[in-house]
């Protein structure tokens, strides 16, 4: 059989038409291709009030990122150690039974009646969460220079995951908090709300501290050996082993400079006391804590660029 003219005609493709169907193929292509993969043009470092709303515009495209690796970091916690999820416990338990015996037998806190293993331990929870979660990312970033140097993600992600493991310990100790309420009959009240607020504030804090020391861990490498050293420093310069009262009058205002110390403090009456926090000491701890994690954030997002470079 033959085929009819007519359609042995259409069969055959014009050149001009050949061409056209080939550019609009390529332009088709390359649409799917910029709408799989955006390009991302990382640009020179700046440090500016505009660095830091574009990182976070960034940050929430990838906050599926951010939930699958804190994720990540919940599941390998303690994955191959013989007690699990039980060491949670045991650091504030074990670190309240030291200063118990301490702060009891060889010298006395005043602690307003407050049993004393009560008192150190609400203290403990939150400076515990505020310390292991610096501890941890700071050395996030160098601990994985292969996500760094081979893809492209916004680099904050990795220390902000070491904060929702933290932020899992600190619940278990919450319960063991609760059990300790229980037993020296200790009830809470409507105040307990606040607890909410002052815990934003620490974990915005620790944020900061732990985003500002992270990018300069990748340049100097002595950040890692120095913050423990600072973070042991740290906790006998904030009332965890003893009261606020024990501070001289005088020196007080100077002393709630440091957020940790009004926020811990705060924790502790609302929580044991029952009663609000101060309103001036929370407030001025908030605007500390979230200036500070503003220029953090600022700083860190203004080194990314050479991040993959150094280290």
């Amino acid at each position: 059989m033959t085929e009819r003219p007519e359609a042995a005609a259409s069969s055959i493709a014009r050149p001009g038409e050949t061409l056209a169907s080939s550019a609009a193929v390529r332009q088709s292509v390359t649409t799917g291709r910029s709408q799989v993969r955006p390009v991302k043009v990382i640009r020179p470092p700046a440090f500016s009030v505009g660095t830091i709303f574009s990182g976070l515009q960034t940050l929430a495209r990838y906050s599926d990122l951010l939930w699958i690796l804190s994720r990540f970091r919940l599941k390998v916690r303690y994955k191959q150690s013989a007690l699990g999820w039980t060491w949670a416990a045991l650091q504030p338990l074990a670190l309240m039974t030291i200063y118990t015996i301490v702060f009891t037998r060889v010298t006395t806190v005043a602690t307003g009646g407050i049993p004393y293993p009560l008192f150190v331990l609400c203290a403990l929870l939150p400076w515990i969460f505020f310390s292991s979660s610096i501890l941890n990312a700071v050395h996030g970033l160098v601990l994985y220079p292969n996500l760094l140097t081979k893809m492209y993600f916004p680099r904050e992600i990795i220390p902000l995951s070491y904060l929702a493991a933290g932020f899992a310990d600190f619940l278990i100790g919450c319960a063991i908090l609760a059990g300790f309420m229980a037993h020296y009959r200790v009830l809470p009240t409507w105040n307990v709300l606040y607890v909410i607020p002052i815990v934003m504030v620490l974990a915005g804090f620790a944020a900061a501290i732990a985003l500002l020391f992270s990018a300069i861990h990748v340049r100097f490498r002595d950040i890692g050996l120095a913050i423990p050293l600072l973070l042991q420093v740290w906790m006998f310069t904030i009332p965890v082993v003893y009261s606020l009262q024990s501070v001289p009058v005088r020196f007080r205002k100077l002393y709630l400079l440091d957020p940790i110390a009004g926020l811990i403090e705060n924790f502790r009456t609302v929580l044991l006391r029952g009663g609000r926090p101060d309103a001036t000491s929370l407030a001025l701890s908030a605007a500390i804590a979230f200036a500070c994690l503003a220029i953090a954030y600022a700083y860190f997002k203004s080194s990314e660029a050479t991040m993959a470079d150094i280290i």
